[in-house]
């Protein structure tokens, strides 16, 4: 062994030694946080690393950026042949791939191909960051430093890589002919000839150092994406987005009643944040953070990674904390301040937007429950509501009594189970079904096609209570845990097949978070069901009734990116629609939200523009006479929009439901 392979390895050693040291240190952090399982289903884990973190499919919702990236990613893992095949060297310095005969020219093909492309996708980067400059790369504290580093780190990678390349035929000639598969390199070698054994050796050097240089660089920065993004993909939930589920019970010790600091978290919130890469899509999209809010999901998961960085040692390791540092919270105006937690409207854009799968508004709830549950700090306006919920068993002071005063009026009777007690269809009514004067008109339209079609449904009457889903992402988990309770024993008296629902928050809360509960049932919204009716025939449409009007859609977030029923109801508009369906410019997955989610819904909007104003302008600019939507929420909050921006006389917001019955025979 000579003396370089000698230095290599016990820098090798050194290197990994520190590497590991540091992923230990970062995993004993973890280890502090909440436990959560996060490793069953590991055949759709893995297919989303393939797919998402692999296959790279949600870089691409920004083309350009996208690209650039993807392909850093992949040539990065194309360039592991490279990275291995010089550490190889540094042990036995007579190894080469050419060892693999006529394969090996698959490999340094590629090494060449892939070079030029990561090169010319960092050029790109830099041009970007420092003459594009996109708004999202800037502010929350994220720096343009670190990210320059890495960009160098990489392009140093590259161009070394290309030197060994170039001139490693001095020192094998015997692979000469595996090497013309270097068809870049082998042009780039012309221009070192003399010393080829001295040049390979500095570039080689060169290339080894840089490499081990990046590697413990990482931890440290937040690059660190570089090591944990497809571990976090792996991680993230599986199935339907829902809130984590600890049931509480007073009686036990350490219950838990919110985060206001990282040991609260869970483990895997944790890890969100070094798995943060800072791009800024998920604030880019936050219609709190558009519309002048103080929110930015990107500065959340940054402060939880500062956070953990400042404290998590001191827990770690045992030690006194110091004052300046016990004295802080992450729920403070240190870290995350109360006017962002409560901006935020559950929407899950940024999930959504986020290329490694984070979880913002996981956190941003687990940070509300502390809020609402160990501090009695809210928004005054949602002390009354939580009063009604408890005493009421909904968000508006009415009684429970009135829950069936919406059926007063029709020529059909409205079943109730509790004269019925076995039926297919439980119509689960919802709050504003029941008690909003304008969405009442709705709950009549669903009983009015149910009867048409000669539906087998009954409904629950005055034993339905609210769902719980605006107490829970308010941050108020034992109210909403309560409420759950009560509908599941309630629900436990009746035979039914399926529930059929009309708000998209409590197909979300029913249909995937009861199951927590003991509650597993198949819940289904009323523009899926009404769609069957209508496919099957049982509810016939009147070609002459069809509305020529244009109408456009707007996507509930719970319809949509929730539980992901984009194309349902916009079939179902077809059938009753002579005119044109025209899109908003953010639709489908992309839709901006109505302001009222996450509980939104009950309090003033005091700071930048209104939310639903934002949303209504952009459906104004449509030139659609009706707005249609699928949300109790979003029908308030896009009314509420027209009537502000005088078109109410022009502009119509309806619901499916309604539609259909109009246009029905």
């Amino acid at each position: 062994m000579h003396i370089q392979n000698i230095v290599f390895a016990v820098l090798f050693l050194a290197a990994i030694s520190l590497f590991t040291y540091n992923l230990l240190r970062i995993r004993s952090y973890l280890m502090l946080g909440r436990s959560e399982n996060r490793f069953d289903n590991t055949g759709k884990r893995i297919a989303k690393v393939l797919g998402i973190g692999i296959g790279q499919s949600k870089i691409f919702r920004d083309p350009s950026a996208g690209l650039m990236h993807a392909l850093i990613f992949w040539g990065f893992l194309v360039l592991i042949s490279a990275v291995l095949e010089a550490i190889i060297q540094g042990f036995y310095s007579g190894f080469s791939l050419g060892v693999l005969g006529s394969i090996s020219m698959v490999f340094f093909a590629s090494q060449d191909i892939f070079g030029l492309l990561v090169i010319l996708s960092v050029l790109y980067a830099l041009f970007r960051r420092f003459v594009l400059k996109p708004k999202r790369l800037t502010g929350d504290g994220s720096t343009n430093a670190d990210a320059v580093f890495i960009l160098c780190m990489i392009m140093g990678v590259m161009l070394t890589m290309y030197g060994v390349n170039a001139v490693k035929t001095a020192l094998h000639p015997e692979y000469a002919n595996y090497y013309k598969a270097h068809f870049i390199a082998s042009h780039l070698g012309s221009l070192f000839t003399g010393n080829e054994i001295t040049l390979y050796n500095v570039f080689w050097w060169l290339h080894v150092l840089i490499v081990l240089t990046f590697m413990n660089y990482l931890p440290y920065s937040k690059h660190f994406h570089i090591v944990t993004s497809l571990p976090n993909v792996y991680l993230s939930k599986t199935g339907k987005q829902t809130l984590d589920t600890e049931e509480i019970d007073l009686e036990k010790e350490n219950v838990f009643l919110g985060a206001g600091d990282i040991e609260q978290l869970t483990w895997k919130e944790m890890f969100d944040g070094y798995a943060c890469t800072e791009c800024g899509r998920c604030t880019s999209v936050c219609p709190a953070n558009l519309t002048g809010k103080p929110l930015s999901p990107r500065k959340i998961i940054m402060d939880i990674r500062e956070r953990t960085s400042e404290k998590a040692p001191l827990l770690a390791g045992k030690k006194e904390i110091p004052e300046d540092i016990a004295g802080k919270k992450l729920v403070s105006e240190h870290y995350i301040t109360d006017e962002e937690l409560w901006a935020c409207t559950s929407c899950m854009a940024c999930v959504n937007e986020c290329p490694v799968n984070i979880e913002h508004v996981n956190a941003i709830v687990d940070m509300r429950r502390f809020l609402v549950q160990s501090e009695s700090r809210f928004p005054d306006e949602l002390m009354t509501v939580f009063g009604n919920m408890e005493n009421n068993g909904a968000p508006w002071a009415y009684p429970q009594i009135d829950r069936l005063k919406w059926t007063e009026g029709l020529d059909i009777t409205v079943p109730v189970a509790a004269n019925k007690n076995e039926f297919d269809v439980l119509y689960w009514v919802g709050c504003a079904g029941s008690f909003d004067a304008r969405y009442q008109g709705v709950s009549r339209s669903v009983a009015q096609l149910l009867d048409k079609a000669k539906v087998n449904y009954a409904v629950l009457g005055t034993e339905e209570k609210c769902n719980g889903d605006s107490a829970r992402r308010l941050g108020n988990e034992f109210l909403a845990q309560m409420m759950i309770k009560e509908n599941v024993e309630t629900m436990k008296k009746y035979n039914f097949k399926k529930i059929l629902v009309s708000c998209p928050h409590c197909l979300q809360t029913i249909g995937n978070e009861y199951k927590a509960f003991g509650g597993d049932y198949e819940v289904v919204h009323h523009s899926e069901f009404i769609g069957e009716l209508v496919k099957e025939r049982k509810i016939e449409i009147d070609d002459t009734k069809k509305t020529d009007k244009k109408i456009t859609f707007h996507d509930s977030c719970y319809l949509g990116r929730y539980n992901d029923l984009y194309e349902e109801p916009r079939e179902l508009l077809k059938q009753v629609n002579k005119g044109e369906l025209e899109e908003m410019k953010r639709s489908k997955d992309r839709g901006l939200c109505c302001g009222a989610g996450g509980g939104r819904m009950w309090m003033e909007e005091k700071i930048g523009k209104k939310v639903n104003i934002e949303r209504t302008e952009e459906a104004l600019e449509t030139n659609a006479e009706v707005i249609s939507t699928a949300c109790p929420f979003c029908m308030t909050m896009l009314t509420d929009g027209v009537k502000e921006k005088g078109k109410a006389e022009e502009v119509k917001v309806k619901d499916f439901a309604e539609l259909v019955l109009e246009a029905s025979k």
